[in-house]
């Protein structure tokens, strides 16, 4: 089991390796299809965005509402493809890693290895126990998109798996040539 702590340095990432186990500690962005979008309409424009990018982890996660006593509700990963068209940019601006479940595509692996970034893969279906690690939430972006905001979270002891590493490996050996695409 290695340990990350958030925000990330390329000497980190580049030390992975596909099927690492890692605990995240520190701040992680959550952001999801919209939220991407508009990051990458941001950097086209020239504009200032609303979170630092360089060194920094976002999860794939539209949490649910937090239940009384909670700092968020179920946290569990999304479809990691859905982000495809936005990564590449946002990894060339500086984005360390990405939380998500499934396969990414042949430009975020190329993108990953260019400039020293890594993909992990959070357990879909277990939102409920993944947001146990997560220690503080707060809206920091686009609040007009609800669950799909960007928030900053602070995370403890959060579990992932290195799925795609910066040298090209990946855990998914036996995917199917159209998932390896």
């Amino acid at each position: 089991m290695k340990r990350l702590r958030a925000p990330l340095t390329e000497a980190d990432v580049r030390q992975l390796r596909a099927g690492d186990e890692v605990i995240i500690d520190g701040t992680v962005y959550t952001a999801r299809d919209m939220a991407h979008k508009r990051l990458c309409q941001a950097i086209d424009r020239g504009d200032r965005l609303p979170i630092e990018l360089e060194g920094a982890i976002i999860y794939f996660v539209g949490p649910t509402p937090a239940r009384p006593g909670r700092v968020i509700g179920a946290a569990g990963p999304t479809t990691s493809a859905r982000m495809d068209p936005f990564s590449p940019k946002l990894i060339a601006h500086g984005l360390r890693a990405t939380i998500g479940k499934g396969y990414r595509g042949a430009e975020v692996r190329q993108s990953l290895r260019q400039y020293g970034a890594v993909h992990l893969s959070a357990l879909g279906g277990a939102g409920a126990l993944l947001s146990r690690h997560i220690v503080r939430a707060e809206i920091v972006a686009y609040e007009d998109l609800g669950t799909e905001a960007i928030r900053k979270l602070e995370v403890v002891d959060f579990p992932a798996v290195v799925a795609y590493d910066a040298a090209g490996g990946s855990v998914y050996g036996g995917a199917t040539a159209k998932a390896r695409a």
